[in-house]
């Protein structure tokens, strides 16, 4: 028999035991599919094949079945969840996305975050229609209320609303059923986990959305106005992911005209933020977001495109931008470089963006932008003349 017979065989049993007349059978079976899949992508296929997903709803839907059986199908169905998009695929197609908002409804915390962790991990995914989490109309009041339950199922919300608020529909969905006011509490948990996602949630509902940012400046978040927390998050102590998301929920609240261009907190906080996040200390991920950002921020108001161009020499600085993949990483680091080049052209098109708005209404500014880039392509071009004549 060959190792891959063997290995089929084994799967083939995992899934066999699910159909034990035995309900204690059953669970155990369960239980070391659980154990069998953690790490094991190849396993996860193998079962997928097989039919387990089917059956393993199946038996998460039966009230018969024990609660006990019920959340570790959940698990294990979470852990089929964090395989490949491939995976994800044949879980959507299976309808676990209703079956798992069916979950919801039982009174058990423990079997309900298990759901939630399990639908986290399908919403998050690039190839789940998020659409799925509106179609009925149900969901998102029911998910509202199971806010005040626990940390985890805080998180799993927040990061659910987080992926999946992707229109001015959806925003409207969220705001109608109290987002702001069931999510702005959790700006101030223990959690940074809880944090972090209620943050994001805030960015995607402000997005060129005038109605939730204007709700937003009235906001009181344990008697301080969430402008002035958002403030705090961009603290230098603070983790750049937090300090760069604030940052963004003031940039949309600006843009929405909902705070004034000339406020302390965009002049004096939220703009040396993002000009922060463009230097090189910065991960590209973090400087490509930073000067898309800033840029968004600054392009209708001049006033801000001249204090962004002579704060940190933020124009010299966007000329590193074009400086990746670098010819070291070339040489000495594969992975380097396969990273430097999939981000070269997220840098260069966000410098692009940055230079546009930061030179598009001052004539001074623009002379600088375009010194900087002349002085780029100059330098540029010695270097590789020198290395062509070595």
């Amino acid at each position: 028999m060959t190792e891959l017979t063997k290995f089929t065989a084994t799967s083939r049993h995992y899934v066999d035991r699910l159909f034990d007349p035995d309900p204690q059978n059953v669970l155990q079976g369960v239980i070391d599919m659980k154990n069998a899949v953690i790490g094991n992508n190849r396993q996860k296929a193998n079962l997928i094949v097989l039919g387990a997903v089917p059956r393993l709803l199946y038996l998460l839907q039966q009230s018969s079945s024990s609660l006990e059986l019920r959340t570790e199908c959940a698990v294990v169905l979470g852990s089929l969840a964090m395989g490949t998009e491939n995976n994800i695929k044949s879980l959507v197609d299976c309808h676990i996305i209703p079956a798992l908002l069916q979950g919801l409804l039982c009174s058990d915390l423990i079997f309900i975050e298990a759901c939630l962790r399990c639908l986290r991990t399908v919403f998050i995914s690039p190839v789940t229609p998020v659409q799925l989490l509106y179609t009925d109309p149900t969901v998102i009041p029911h998910l509202m209320s199971l806010l005040s339950l626990s940390q985890h199922t805080q998180e799993y919300i927040t990061q659910i609303f987080a992926h999946c608020c992707k229109t001015p529909e959806h925003q409207t969905v969220l705001f109608n059923h109290g987002a702001i006011q069931n999510i702005a509490p959790l700006l101030i948990s223990p959690s940074y986990k809880v944090r972090m996602q209620a943050l994001k949630c805030f960015s995607v509902l402000a997005y060129e959305n005038a109605q939730v940012s204007m709700t937003l400046v009235n906001v009181l978040v344990d008697g301080e106005q969430l402008s002035q927390v958002f403030v705090r998050m961009m603290q230098r102590d603070k983790p750049i992911e937090m300090q760069l998301t604030a940052a963004k929920c003031l940039t949309y609240m600006c843009r929405a005209g909902a705070i004034r261009t000339d406020d302390n907190c965009i002049v004096l906080k939220t703009l040396p933020c993002l000009v922060r996040m463009c230097s090189k200390e910065r991960l590209l991920e973090e400087r490509v977001e930073g000067a898309e950002t800033l840029a968004y921020l600054m392009e209708p108001d001049i006033e801000l495109q001249r204090i962004a161009s002579v704060t940190d020499h933020l124009v010299s600085m966007l000329a590193d931008y074009f400086k990746y993949p670098s010819s070291v990483s070339a040489i000495t680091d594969i992975k380097r470089l396969d990273h430097d080049l999939k981000h070269a052209h997220e840098l260069r098109q966000a410098a692009f963006k940055l230079y546009a708005s930061l030179g598009s209404n001052d004539e001074d500014i623009r002379k600088k932008v375009m010194h900087s880039i002349l002085l780029y392509y100059i330098v540029s071009a010695l270097f590789f003349k020198k290395k062509s004549m070595a």
